[in-house]
């Protein structure tokens, strides 16, 4: 089991582009937790890939960053 957990994690470790959408335009996670109604620790680690956000999250943060969702998912299989 702990196999398989190592391996998991090396998978996971960037499911999610918010970070890079945020800084490409501009916008301070600060800014985006009081527009989620969350704390910044919150949204802080979901820039961070530490926690990822549920799909109607996402929605809503694309709505807010006025971009698609597929441009808040990293793409893990084109190399």
């Amino acid at each position: 089991m702990r196999y398989f957990s190592i391996f998991a994690s090396a998978i996971i470790i960037k499911m999610n582009r918010i970070k890079i959408i945020l800084d490409e335009k501009g916008i301070k996670q600060t800014w985006l937790a009081k527009k989620l109604n969350k704390s910044y620790n919150m949204v802080n680690s979901y820039a961070q890939n530490r926690r990822q956000p549920s799909l109607e999250l996402l929605y809503e943060i694309a709505k807010i960053l006025n971009v698609s969702v597929k441009d808040l998912i990293e793409d893990n299989y084109d190399n």
